[in-house]
């Protein structure tokens, strides 16, 4: 961590919502920041191993809690083994294919402890996670989509693994149940918090479900500080053909109250300055650009470039960064 000690913050809590690649990036960022770190993690997935465990074991889909943990586990040799077992997946051609180690050990954590949020706890604290892990909500939750193809009138798409790869615009998103059982302690946590961080990831499947359960939304409201995070490109399903300001026209239109204090954005994805800063300001937001994309070629946040913007977003003035 020596390499990384300029970048630390005086510690303030914070709390980073999401799910999935997105979650984690973010995570692999401000894990540099702070040791007082939350991931609250969507709880929706209804594909792959997730889905598969979730419906055969009548529990809350492991596969984006699974990644929130391996992205927090510690940055040393010890740390690094743990990712890597929990990322492994099986492939045995049987019912074992394709299911990830770490969702299968989540489901075991889960009914030694008796409980979601003790087993979370636990396992954390056996892999020596920096941070907590919590869930959005206490019972699994379905997305369904209003989707326009070609001019027809809305289809409704059901899942998020349909929603995140349909063809076609999604024009609503909303979750079922409306009023799912919320996680006291990740409501408990946003209200503490120094800091919230929104996004990356999916917009309509990662991003927005947070902002659509009434406890979750009036603690994000009630926050201190609020970040958002843009992606670094279009994703191929959910948002063709957006622009950057498109992602917060589409953030206002689910929660018109919602109030955020910076934009982080990657000046090589925003062509629409201009649009995206009046979206900004309805948000009563400020744009921040910093270059946090990998050097890789792919649309990955390079984490020490990601922190060290969420460093300069966090800094008690404007005055004391470059722009």
């Amino acid at each position: 961590m020596t390499a990384l000690d300029p970048l630390r913050l005086t510690p303030q809590r914070i709390v980073a919502l999401g799910g999935g690649h997105g979650l984690a990036a973010s995570l692999l960022a401000l894990r540099h920041l702070t040791p007082d770190l939350t991931a609250i993690v969507t709880v929706a997935d209804d594909g792959g191993s997730s889905g598969r465990l979730r419906t055969e074991l009548g529990i809350l889909p492991p596969g984006d809690l699974r990644m929130a943990l391996a992205a927090l586990c510690d940055d040393t040799a010890r740390g690094r083994a743990w990712h890597e077992l929990l990322q492994h997946r099986f492939t045995s051609g049987g019912s074992l294919d394709h299911h990830a180690a770490g969702n299968l050990l989540l489901a075991a954590a889960w009914a030694a402890e008796g409980g979601v949020v003790a087993g979370l706890d636990r396992l954390g604290e056996l892999l020596g996670v920096r941070g907590r892990v919590l869930p959005m909500a206490a019972e699994p939750l379905v997305i369904e989509a209003d989707v326009v193809r070609d001019g027809q009138p809305d289809i409704v798409v059901t899942g998020q693994s349909r929603v995140a790869v349909t063809s076609g615009r999604v024009t609503r998103v909303r979750l079922l149940p409306e009023n799912p059982q919320t996680c006291p302690e990740a409501i408990a946590a946003i209200r503490a918090a120094d800091w919230v961080v929104l996004g990356p990831g999916s917009w309509y499947t990662s991003v927005l479900p947070h902002l659509q359960v009434a406890q979750l939304r009036a603690a994000i409201h009630a926050a201190s500080r609020v970040a958002l995070t843009l992606n670094l490109q279009q994703q191929e399903g959910e948002t063709d053909g957006f622009t950057a300001a498109d992602h917060l026209r589409v953030l206002r239109e689910v929660d018109p109250e919602l109030r955020v204090d910076v934009v982080l954005a990657d000046p090589a994805w925003v062509d629409d300055l201009p649009d995206l800063e009046a979206e900004a300001t309805e948000l009563g937001a400020r744009v921040l650009l910093r270059q946090v994309r990998a050097d890789d070629g792919t649309p990955r946040h390079d984490p020490l470039r990601l922190a060290a913007a969420y460093r300069d977003a966090f800094a008690q003035t404007w005055g004391d960064v470059g722009e």
